[in-house]
């Protein structure tokens, strides 16, 4: 036995801290569904012996006391080695208050503290701790909100090309009379050989979906349209997959929180490409059983935004396609992350150099953000 595993032996969770943070950003943004004007993240530390795990997610401030109230007291005091029994045991807690929604994103991030302090208290990489397939993770640049006027659409998509990223993702939906326009734009920015990604989170009819997809995106040689209709219409899904322009693959799965919401979508043919989201399908664990599941049905993975969150876990799972570049995390977990990800050659690469998920929290500059 190894000196760092010999001393994580018998090591306990002593306590679990969660904190909010909002991030206001430059300027308000849309898509097809929604605005927003900030970007907020619950943080939460899990202490074991003399280390700390950091894990994250995205979404309501609800998070935060679900995570003292209900989840605390399923996972302090537990072995920290066995992160498993930890996730059983906060899934079972959350039964009643309903394990799904914000309680599946709670649950997200103390399985992300858990793995990585997991990993700190062995003294490993958590991409090498969760047995890697791969060294890197292709990324896509992603943004290209509908509030943005063509001149910001074309510095955004067009700066991510010079990044080196050679796939970007755009919002349409809201005025789709614009977005023939708006797509055309993209286009000329980024030029030619580069992937063209549309996301209407849900904005449109099935009709208008393959009208759409027929008269605007094959046109423009786009290759991937993200949830054309709710992805809880799964026999919409289906019908548009079945019937879009060869060569644009339909994908959905970014609001799954539990495994049978996957399965779901598989089971219907619903989509060419599953997502999935570590901050919202209860963390690593879940995230893995996720791609698991892909693999079974061979179907292809991306992961979806909080790109620091993702890497490691990424690099495990089978089938991977691609990870979203999302803006808005990228710029928080700037501010308020010591080592956020960052992309080299189209792909973000695991810190092998340091124990743990390769990040921490800035205290300092993230107090400003903190809600209390």
């Amino acid at each position: 036995m190894s000196p760092a595993v010999a001393a994580a032996t018998d090591v306990a969770v002593s306590r679990l801290d969660a904190r909010a943070y909002e991030v206001p950003l430059d300027t308000p943004e849309s898509d097809g569904t929604a605005e927003w004007a900030s970007t907020v993240m619950i943080v939460v530390e899990a202490r074991a012996g003399d280390e700390t795990g950091v894990g994250y997610t995205y979404g309501s401030r609800a998070c935060r006391p679900l995570v003292e109230e209900l989840l605390a007291p399923a996972v302090v005091g537990r072995d920290a080695l066995a992160v498993a029994a930890a996730w059983e045991a906060m899934v079972e807690a959350c039964r009643n208050a309903g394990a799904v929604g914000v309680a599946s994103m709670a649950i997200a991030a103390v399985d992300l503290a858990l793995w990585d302090l997991k990993a700190r208290l062995l003294g490993l990489p958590l991409a090498t701790l969760l047995d890697p397939a791969r060294g890197a993770v292709p990324v896509y640049g992603s943004g290209g909100f509908t509030s943005m006027t063509d001149a910001e659409l074309e510095r955004q998509l067009g700066a991510w090309v010079e990044m080196g990223i050679p796939r970007v993702k755009m919002k349409v939906g809201r005025e789709p009379a614009d977005d023939p326009r708006r797509v055309a734009v993209a286009r000329s920015a980024i030029g030619p050989d580069i992937e063209l990604m549309a996301d209407a989170n849900g904005a449109l009819s099935r009709k208008a979906a393959l009208a759409f997809a027929e008269d605007v995106l094959a046109p423009a040689g786009a290759v991937w349209f993200e949830e054309p209709v709710s992805s809880d219409d799964l026999e919409g899904l289906r019908l548009i997959r079945d019937r879009l322009p060869a060569g644009i693959d339909l994908a959905a799965g970014e609001y799954g929180f539990a495994a049978v919401d996957f399965e779901r979508l598989l089971d219907a043919g619903a989509v060419d490409c599953l997502q999935a989201d570590v901050t919202r399908c209860r963390g690593i664990t879940g995230f893995l059983r996720v791609a698991a599941v892909c693999d079974a049905h061979g179907i292809e993975l991306s992961a979806h935004c909080a790109p620091t969150a993702h890497v490691h876990p990424c690099c495990a799972a089978p089938r991977l396609r691609h990870l979203e570049y999302f803006h808005d995390h990228v710029r928080a977990e700037a501010l308020l992350l010591d080592g956020p990800a960052e992309p080299h050659g189209g792909c973000l690469r695991p810190d092998l150099s340091r124990p743990g998920a390769g990040y921490d929290l800035r205290r300092a500059d993230a107090e400003q953000y903190e809600i209390r």
